[in-house]
């Protein structure tokens, strides 16, 4: 039942008398240590160890925002603080004396307020020490019981502080208790024939899962997009854990809405749909409906279902057998429940997976207005379409391969009415979501669209039917790439096709970030929930130039009416930059037991479209000019060169000018002893260098530049050199010319002019023989 405001000041009153419980000896305050979290770089294995961490600065914050939908929420974090102090630390330390005096107090505190409801003494299912297996309901001393193994593997002390309050720790050290204890867990019996709880994963208070973080919206403007995408990092280990932390405190998916569903379906047709469903075969006489089966009836709540009430194909075969569904949305809901389990449940990508997806298309088209009749026979594993990606025929021109009139390079506005949103099974579709589409060729990898109209058909023989324009989004497996192009996990690439789809062909909805945002955050509700399908997109492709290019602007891909939007896709921000997995490519990635990945695309020639200078570019010949592609490893987008290891760098370093990196002007990597030698510098302190234009490497000087004078430049300019040299060029022609006139021979000399001498010229020449004449008399 939701908090009332008489419950909300109770809590208030004993969240106090929790906080001003001071210490029998002095004025110090039991509960300083335990306000705020413990820090995360100083105590990386606390969060290892503790489930759920919380601390006393955030429950108080989420009393006074409403944000706890029940008081016995409230307690279960509170004494969730202690709890996890105790396990954390020695029994007979001072956190831990002090967490069980709190723990007792809060206990008292709630008890003598009767409009609030009864605790538990026990501690929470999410607490370590249900989680792994120390302790029972009954619990007197948590840390006596230890098991056997504690003995023989001792753990040394080590100070751990329940929580990085400002405040110093008291004079008696704390210890962290022996990891033996924490590292066993409690084997969960299932009932089903099918591991279900292969991976075991902690259990969460309804709290936790309804808090949210108290951080600002975070808002991405072009300019700050820009910006980010000249700076990248390397994915480091505690990248995982940021995104599991922050995807713990997320609203969790309300579940589906009250419109879309079917009602016009007679009830004496549920059983036949259902066994429609678990007699279809595939071409080779597989039954398809096993993968239902397999199912587990019990929903876990690691799966972040819609409904946590257990739900099976045999329970609603059983169910329509007796005619227990009163209305037809009743077994339409049912159903969808059902497939969605079905989607989290198995992989994407795998057999199993895909054939949930194409028994979920064959149930709406046997619940649409114009249903398949029985035997179901489909070309297109029932989707509305004749293709899918990378088996359409190219919109940038008439050459290129694949089956024509399914996209188009714009949206079509005839024969329809556009409207603001369309219903579906539940869903709300509306303008730029983005949503999963029935693929005709594979169903295991649904078509990834973003939604530009949303539309009532007027055509004749289709008045009324609802459908959505997207564009759609392509995957690695649908691309031709070079053999050692990498992708980021999740990645997908923006195309120019657009298609017209039913909302027969919507499986769900999922949500695709752009580079900027999601290295920063994750999308806020509506837009995406935990559970849900994430795609992030770097660049676009040209499936007819077969090229990828990077985006820059990302409003360029959205439709113009959420341009702009501080509301559209909103995140909340990580702690720092979190940057994704990158993976090979899926042609060369083997799975268990399976060969690599098909696709309709394919891997390029080492010769195809590579320059015979060999520095790693694509390059292709369109309509007489060469286009430049990033389609290398190494430069795929802007922030792989970073994540690259040196040595690939050097080797993908194109020949734009002379190499003055660090490590050339030291000998290169052998004479500094191999790239285990090379350290990169941390992300903070190289986005605040500059970087070269050409190989967007950081600019890095061993010393500051000298205080000397320029060099002093050309007496002549170019234009006047290249005067001079037009000048003898020509001079040399005509010359060459008159030698041909004389027979190749020399050219004779020009006959010199005389000139008559001057006066004084004559008067010395008298002088000189006058000169010589007295000389001789002599």
């Amino acid at each position: 039942m939701p908090i009332t405001p008489v419950q909300k000041n109770a809590i208030e009153e004993v969240i106090a008398a929790v906080l001003s419980l001071t210490a029998p000896r002095g004025k110090r305050q039991l509960a300083a240590i335990f306000m705020d979290l413990v820090d995360r770089e100083e105590w990386p294995e606390y969060y290892e160890i503790i489930p759920e961490p919380r601390c006393l600065k955030n429950i108080q914050a989420g009393v006074a925002k409403g944000r706890y939908k029940e008081p016995t929420d409230v307690y279960t974090d509170l004494s969730l603080v202690f709890w996890n102090a105790m396990f954390y630390n020695e029994a007979d330390s001072q956190i831990a004396v002090d967490a069980e005096a709190l723990k007792n107090s809060l206990e008292t505190e709630w008890k003598k307020r009767t409009v609030l409801p009864v605790p538990r003494s026990s501690p929470p299912p999410s607490s370590a020490q249900k989680v792994h297996g120390v302790v029972n309901d009954n619990l007197t001393e948590t840390k006596k019981e230890t098991p056997s193994t504690t003995e023989t593997t001792p753990a040394p002390p080590t100070p751990a502080p329940a929580t990085p309050a400002p405040l110093p720790v008291p004079t008696i050290p704390t210890q962290t208790a022996a990891p033996a204890m924490r590292t066993q867990t409690v084997p969960i019996a299932s009932t089903s024939a099918v591991n279900y709880y292969a991976k075991p994963v902690p259990i969460r208070p309804k709290s936790a899962q309804r808090q949210t973080p108290d951080v600002e919206v975070d808002i991405v403007s072009p300019d700050s997009d820009e910006q980010e995408s000249d700076f990248q990092a390397e994915r480091d280990p505690q990248s995982e854990e940021i995104v599991k932390q922050l995807e713990k405190g997320l609203p969790r998916w309300p579940g589906f809405g009250e419109n879309g569903w079917i009602d016009d379906i007679n009830p004496e047709r549920f059983s036949d749909i259902v066994h429609g469903l678990k007699s279809y075969k595939d071409i080779i006489g597989n039954r398809l409906a096993v993968c239902l089966e397999s199912l587990p009836e019990e929903s876990s709540p690691t799966l972040h279902l819609s409904s946590t009430t257990p739900i099976s194909l045999k329970q609603i075969e059983t169910r329509a057998k007796h005619k227990m569904y009163k209305a037809a949305k009743e077994f339409d809901l049912d159903m969808a429940q059902l497939f969605e389990k079905a989607r989290r449940w198995h992989d994407p990508g795998t057999e199993a997976y895909g054939r949930a997806l194409l028994l979920q298309r064959l149930y709406q088209a046997l619940t649409s207005p114009n249903p398949p009749a029985p035997p179901y026979i489909s070309s297109t594993n029932f989707a509305a379409l004749r293709a899918g990606p990378g088996n359409v025929k190219p919109v940038h021109g008439p050459d290129g391969e694949g089956v024509t009139n399914v996209t188009t390079h714009r949206v079509l506005t005839r024969d329809r009415t556009f409207v603001d949103e369309v219903n579906y099974k539940g869903w709300k579709i509306k303008l730029a979501d983005w949503v999963h589409l029935s693929n005709p060729d594979d169903p295991s990898r649904p078509i990834i669209g973003q939604v530009f109209r949303c539309w009532v058909s007027d055509e004749f023989d289709k008045v009324g039917r609802p459908g959505i324009s997207v564009s759609w989004y392509y995957r690695p497996e649908q691309t031709f790439h070079p053999a050692n192009r990498q992708f980021w996990e999740g990645e997908v690439f923006k195309t120019s096709h657009f298609a017209d789809h039913p909302v027969e062909d919507i499986i769900e909805k999922v949500a695709c970030q752009f580079t900027a945002r999601h290295i920063r955050g994750r999308p806020r509700p509506p837009f995406w929930h935990v559970g849900f399908p994430l795609y992030v997109c770097d660049s676009r492709y040209n499936d007819r130039d077969r090229v990828f290019v990077k985006i820059k602007n990302w409003n360029s891909c959205v439709p113009e009416e959420v341009r702009q939007s501080t509301e559209f896709m909103p995140i909340y921000p990580f702690e720092r930059t979190v940057y994704p997995v990158r993976l090979p490519s899926p042609f060369l990635v083997k799975g268990a037991g399976k060969g690599a990945s098909k696709g309709p695309g394919g891997l390029l020639s080492p010769a195809h479209d590579q320059d015979a200078a060999g520095d790693g570019v694509a390059r292709k010949r369109v309509n007489g000019l060469t286009k430049i592609a990033s389609a290398d490893t190494g430069y795929a987008t802007p922030y792989q060169p970073m994540q690259a290891p040196y040595s690939q760098q050097v080797s993908q370093r194109t020949a734009a000018g002379p190499d003055r990196s660090v490590v050339s002007a030291a000998g290169g990597l052998v004479a500094i002893g191999g790239p285990g030698q090379v350290e990169k510098l941390p992300p903070e302190t190289a986005k605040l260098f500059d970087r070269d234009p050409d190989t967007n490497e950081v600019l890095w000087f061993a010393a500051p530049p000298l205080n000397m004078p320029r060099a002093k430049g050309p007496r002549h300019s170019l234009a006047y050199l290249q005067f001079l040299a037009s000048k003898r060029r020509i001079d040399s022609d005509s010359a060459s010319n008159e030698m041909g006139n004389y027979g190749g021979g020399r050219a004779p000399k020009r006959a010199r002019i005389s000139v008559p001498p001057t006066v004084t010229e004559t008067m010395q020449q008298v002088w000189k023989e006058m000169q010589t004449d007295l000389s001789m008399l002599t």
